[in-house]
């Protein structure tokens, strides 16, 4: 059984959260990328800090997640990118059909 993930990043941008967006959905490592301005509030350097960011939450599959992670990483403003991954417990049959449309087919073994 194939599956989903969703994995969540944030950046210091829109410009930064569209350069993401554009690079995963280019690469077919995410079939949907939704950005969304959110407001931060975390340690950072024995400090705490506020930040205006914006949230990128990208659907993709399970065995994509190593290169998905790459290329965010690669594309990432900041020195420790945040980048979570978690398992959809279930999908829609009809959104589930259009993901596995849309991202890279699946390596046969």
């Amino acid at each position: 059984m194939t599956s989903y993930i969703q994995v969540v990043t944030t950046v210091d941008s829109q410009e930064a959260a569209e350069k993401i967006a554009a690079t995963v959905l280019e690469g077919r490592l995410a079939a949907c990328v939704q950005i969304s301005p959110c407001t931060s509030m975390y340690h950072w350097r024995g400090e705490v800090e506020t930040a205006a960011e914006f949230l990128c939450v990208m659907k993709s599959r399970s065995d994509l997640l190593d290169a998905l992670e790459e290329a965010v990483a690669a594309a990432h403003p900041y020195e420790v990118p945040e980048i979570i991954a978690t398992e959809a417990l279930r999908c829609g049959r009809a959104y589930e059909g259009w993901l596995s449309s849309e991202l890279r087919p699946p390596r046969q073994e």
